[in-house]
C-alpha cells in the first residue's frame, strides 16, 4: 500500500482494492483451473504411465480451486478475499511439486509449471508485495523438497540449480511487478477520485454561472422596467390626474346627477383611472429601486406587495380565484420590489399551470403568519399538481417543463436565490392531481436579521 495516504483514501481505495481483488480472483481461479485440467494432454504426452493418478490429481485441485471461487461468493469468502487466493494459487503449486517429485525430480520438465502462478500473482492478480515473496518462497521450497526426496536428490551444478534460479529469478521480477502495479493501481485510483472531484467542481461552477446568469437577466429586466416605469410616472400620472380632477367636476354636476346612465358611467371612468393610478403606484416600486441598498434596515408591508402582485399579474389571473389570510402584523424587512417579483412569479405560474390543465374552479390561497420572528407565506393552488420526478428539480436554472419559447426556467431559481438572501428557505410541495404549493419565510420587522 502506497503510503502517506489520507485516513478517509485509505479506507476508500481499500474497499475498492477488496472488490478488485474478488473479480480478478475469481476469474483467475477459473482460468486455473481450465489450466489444470488441460494438463492432462501433457501427462499422456510425457507420461503415460502416470495419467491416471496425474488425472486424479489434477481432478481433486481443480475441484478444491472450485470450492474457492464458490467460497467467495459467500460474505466470509469477501471478507477473506485474499487468504482464499493465496490459497488457490499455492494448491497447483504443491500438486506440481508432487508431480515433480513423482517423475524425473530436479530433470522433471514440470518445474516451468512452478512459473505460472508465481507470474500470475505479480503481473494479472492484485498481491501485495509480501503476499507475493511468500507466494515465491513457499513455491521455491515445494521444489526443492520435491527433488531432495526424490531418489536422484539434489545437486547443485546441474539442472537443480538452473531451475532454482530460474525460479528464484521469476519470484523476483514477479516481486517488483506487484510492487509498481500497486503503485499504478493507487495512482490510477487517486485520479480517478481527483477526476470525480474536478467533475463535481465542475458542475457546481455551471450551477454558480447559470445562476448568476439569471440573476442578471432578473436585474436587467428590473431595470428596464425601472426605466420604464419612471417614464410613466412623469407621462402617465399627470394626464390621470386631470382625468380624476375632471370627472370629479363632472360627477358633481347637476345634469350627471340628474342622468342615471351619465353617472354610472362617470363612476366607471374614475374606477378605471384610479386602476391606473394604482398600477402606475406600484410601478414606482421599481422606478425608485436602489440596486446597492442595504435591504436589511428597509421595511415594508408584505400585504402591501402582494397587493401590488396581485395587480401586476391581473391580466393572467383573470378567471382565478385568489384567496387571501393575513395574520397578525405584516411588517417584514428586506427588497419589496425582489419580493414582489417573487409572488409575481408564484402567482403566475399557477395561473398558467391550471389554465394549461383546463382546471375547473381555479384558486390560488394565499397565507401569511407570524413564527418564531419570521412571516411564514404560502401560495397554493388547487391545479394539476408537479410530477414527483420534476419535483425536486423546479429550483434548477433553465429546467423548464414549458414548451420552446415560453420560459427560460428561471423564475423559481431567482426566486430561490431571492428569498435565500432574506434568510429564508422556498420549498415546493405537490400532489399530482389536487394542488401544489410553495412557500417561504421572510424576517419579521421588530427581529434582528439572520447572521
Amino acid at each position: 500500500m502506497p503510503k502517506r495516504q489520507r485516513p478517509e483514501q485509505q479506507s476508500s481505495y481499500s474497499a475498492v482494492l477488496r472488490a478488485y481483488r474478488l473479480r480478478f480472483s475469481r476469474g483467475g481461479a477459473l482460468t486455473a483451473i481450465i489450466l489444470i485440467l488441460l494438463g492432462i494432454g501433457l501427462d499422456f504426452s510425457l507420461y503415460p504411465g502416470q495419467q491416471m493418478p496425474f488425472a486424479l490429481a489434477r481432478a481433486l485441485c481443480a475441484a478444491a480451486l472450485y470450492g474457492v471461487v464458490l467460497a467467495m461468493r459467500t460474505p466470509w469468502g469477501e471478507a477473506n478475499v485474499q487468504s482464499l487466493t493465496f490459497g488457490w494459487l499455492l494448491a497447483p503449486q504443491l500438486m506440481i511439486a508432487w508431480m515433480i517429485n513423482q517423475t524425473e525430480g530436479a530433470n522433471s520438465i514440470y518445474y516451468a509449471g512452478l512459473n505460472l502462478a508465481v507470474f500470475a500473482s505479480g503481473i494479472a492478480l492484485p498481491f501485495s508485495l509480501w503476499q507475493n515473496l511468500s507466494l515465491g518462497g513457499l513455491t521455491y521450497l515445494s521444489y526443492f523438497m520435491a527433488c531432495l526426496h526424490h531418489p536422484n536428490g539434489v545437486e547443485w551444478n546441474g539442472p537443480f540449480a538452473v531451475n532454482s534460479l530460474f525460479l528464484v529469478f521469476t519470484a523476483i521480477a514477479s516481486a517488483v511487478c506487484t510492487f509498481y502495479n500497486e503503485q499504478a493501481r493507487f495512482m490510477l485510483y487517486r485520479l480517478k477520485g481527483e477526476l470525480a472531484a474536478n467533475n463535481a467542481q465542475l458542475e457546481a461552477s455551471n450551477r454558480d454561472l447559470a445562476e448568476i446568469k439569471g440573476q442578471m437577466l432578473q436585474q436587467e429586466k428590473m431595470a428596464a422596467l425601472g426605466t420604464l416605469a419612471a417614464g410613466l410616472l412623469h407621462e402617465v400620472n399627470n394626464p390621470v390626474n386631470y382625468c380624476m380632477m375632471a370627472i370629479d367636476v363632472a360627477i358633481e354636476e347637476p345634469a350627471a346627477r340628474d342622468n342615471e346612465l351619465l353617472s354610472d358611467c362617470l363612476a366607471d371612468a374614475k374606477q378605471g383611472m384610479q386602476r391606473v393610478q394604482h398600477i402606475v403606484s406600484d410601478l414606482k416600486t421599481f422606478a425608485y429601486r436602489k440596486q446597492n441598498a442595504d435591504h436589511d434596515s428597509t421595511r415594508f408591508m408584505f400585504e402591501r406587495a402582494l397587493d401590488s402582485a396581485v395587480r401586476l399579474v391581473s391580466h393572467e389571473t383573470k378567471g382565478v380565484k385568489i384567496g387571501r389570510e393575513l395574520r397578525g402584523d405584516t411588517m417584514v424587512r428586506g427588497d419589496e420590489a425582489a419580493i414582489i417579483g417573487v409572488l409575481i412569479n408564484l402567482i403566475s405560474n399557477a395561473a398558467l399551470a391550471m389554465r394549461k390543465h383546463g382546471t375547473a374552479a381555479p384558486a390560488i390561497a394565499i397565507a401569511a403568519d407570524t413564527d418564531g420572528g419570521r412571516l411564514k407565506v404560502s401560495v397554493r393552488d388547487n391545479g394539476p399538481g408537479i410530477l414527483p420526478e420534476h419535483l425536486g428539480r423546479v429550483f434548477e436554472p433553465f429546467f423548464t417543463t414549458r414548451e420552446v419559447g415560453q420560459g427560460l426556467g428561471l423564475g423559481l431559481s431567482i426566486s430561490y436565490g431571492v428569498v435565500q438572501r432574506h434568510g429564508g428557505t422556498l420549498v415546493a410541495d405537490s400532489v399530482v392531481g389536487h394542488w401544489t404549493q410553495f412557500t417561504f419565510d421572510l424576517p419579521c420587522a421588530g427581529h434582528p436579521p439572520l447572521p
